[in-house]
């Protein structure tokens, strides 16, 4: 035989395919780790609820009457918040969520290293900051203040009796954070104010009701999981019943039939949420979800600003 015929020390070699069998494909091996790592920090960011904010903003800008620059403007100041807050979530969990063993956290299950987390935290903190004070300096600072208590919540209030208090602030301050944006920078009317931090209060007991077993399991204590399930489940449709109360009921003139209709809805979310909720895990939470949007469909309509 020839030279290309000898056979290796550890034998012949194996045929690159099986006979019949289709070619594979040379794949480069760090394209998989370099899209596994970007599905990771998309993950980590918590995009469902950065994008229901940005969203809610969004639609407070247009119906307030921003324009179209203006409330990209706003938008991408609200986004850049939420994913900076986002992140800082997940980074500084990162070693909590793994001893824990909680699954879906890609800072802790070694999707997307803690390091790389803080690191886009920190870059869309720092492209919040130019994008809020484009707005206004004072819509600015108010939008800079709501960001901060969110980094508060992560970094102290998240496992303490007040962890309610900066959903409330951040919800509270959204509406104030468009309506500044305007010319002449007017304040929001007092319902919407009190209705953002109503729902910003009904967010975070829907948003932790679903984890409360593994957040405990983490050795996190907020209000709900001192409270519990039971009692959390209980309590969510309060905040939601008070938050369209006010909307209906804080313009000035008799109640409409939009009014009527969100109340209505709202009341049966809270007779429904509880009962189904014992089947289904997330029942409060779809319903708060369902109440939220018929309240900032009735908030549109009455304005947020003063005029």
């Amino acid at each position: 035989m020839d030279a290309t015929d000898r056979v290796s020390p550890a034998g012949p070699a194996a045929p690159e395919t099986a006979p019949g069998a289709p070619r594979a494909r040379a794949v480069d091996p760090a394209g998989p780790g370099r899209r596994t790592r970007l599905t990771g920090l998309v993950q980590a960011c918590h995009p469902g609820p950065a994008l229901a904010v940005t969203a809610l903003a969004c639609a407070l800008a247009l119906g307030s009457g921003l324009g179209g620059p203006r409330s990209v403007l706003v938008t991408a100041a609200v986004l850049t918040g939420q994913l900076s807050v986002g992140w800082c979530n997940d980074a500084y969990d990162a070693r909590r969520d793994a001893r824990a063993g909680r699954r879906g956290k890609p800072a802790s299950d070694g999707t997307v290293g803690a390091g790389a987390v803080w690191a886009a935290a920190g870059s869309a903190l720092v492209l919040c900051v130019p994008l809020s004070l484009a707005c206004g300096a004072l819509a600015g600072t108010v939008h800079l203040a709501a960001v901060a208590v969110a980094w508060l919540y992560n970094l102290r209030l998240k496992g303490t009796v007040l962890s309610w208090l900066p959903y409330v602030a951040g919800f509270g301050a959204l509406p104030a954070a468009v309506t500044l944006s305007l010319p002449g920078e007017p304040w929001p009317r007092w319902w919407t104010v009190a209705a953002g931090a109503l729902l910003g209060f009904a967010a975070h007991l829907a948003d932790t009701l679903p984890d409360i077993a593994a957040d405990e399991a983490a050795g996190i204590r907020g209000l709900p999981h001192r409270l519990g399930a039971a009692r959390t489940r209980l309590l969510l449709p309060l905040p939601l019943l008070a938050a369209t109360s006010v909307l209906a009921f804080g313009p000035p003139g008799p109640v409409d039939a939009r009014g009527v209709a969100a109340l209505a809805l709202a009341w049966a979310t809270a007779i429904a949420s509880p009962a189904l909720g014992r089947r289904w895990r997330k029942a409060a939470l779809g319903g708060a979800v369902a109440v939220a949007a018929v309240d900032l469909a009735l908030l549109l309509v009455r304005g947020a600003a003063t005029v």
